[in-house]
């Protein structure tokens, strides 16, 4: 099989997306800051939702990836662009690598800095969490928790009752949302809990995700 079938078959995920074209750099930058604050990805530029081979013209494309890449993500993201040709058409293969610098951030159109992430088969908005999370992840910053009475009411409601959002976590304990924040933020950085974001629902929420002991 074309190695440029092979990738299609997969289907769009956390490290695929398939465009038909390139209309605006400000969008191609949301997707490549999604993935460079993940763990890196690829663009199939020239390819319909439906997984068909649509085709493109690439010095325009190549132009607007470009522009994406440098101009509208911020640190700019070293892609790399593969060119296929397959029956005739053209798809171009960008890759984004996994970012050193995170976290990456996309120009919106109003003129302001966004940080994104890529869940699943979605490039969604980063919450406070998410941004600060991935800050602490560049800094080589150790992090250490001591675990005090406000980790171990938040971890043993979590055995209980899997989720918790931030604010049910700063009436439970009658903590400020910035305290509470901080305090999530180092948990999630140790591996003993993980955030979920649901772009319909408009809300964030965190779930255990290793056994802990005190």
């Amino acid at each position: 099989m074309h190695p440029l079938l092979q990738m299609i078959g997969g289907g769009e995920g956390d490290t695929l997306d398939y465009k038909k074209e390139i209309t605006s750099a400000i969008k191609i930058a949301k997707t490549m800051v999604s993935f460079a604050n993940h763990k890196g990805g690829r663009l199939l530029v020239g390819v319909r939702d439906d997984k068909t081979i649509s085709g493109i013209q690439s010095e325009e494309e190549n132009y607007m990836l470009d522009l994406a890449a440098n101009f509208y993500c911020k640190p700019a993201i070293a892609i790399e662009i593969i060119e296929w040709n397959y029956k005739g058409k053209i798809v171009l293969e960008v890759k984004v690598p996994n970012g050193n610098d995170k976290p990456y951030y996309a120009k919106g159109d109003d003129e302001k800095w966004w940080v994104y992430i890529r869940v699943k088969d979605q490039s969604l908005l980063a919450s406070k969490v998410t941004v600060d999370v991935l800050k602490k992840s560049s800094s080589n910053e150790n992090t250490q928790v001591n675990f005090t009475s406000k980790e171990k009411a938040l971890l043993d409601y979590l055995n209980a009752n899997n989720r918790i959002t931030i604010k049910e976590y700063c009436k439970l304990i009658n903590i400020s949302r910035w305290r509470a924040t901080k305090t999530i933020v180092n948990l999630v950085m140790v591996g003993v809990i993980r955030e979920h974001t649901h772009e319909a629902k408009a809300f964030l929420y965190f779930e255990l995700k290793a056994v802990y002991a005190i």
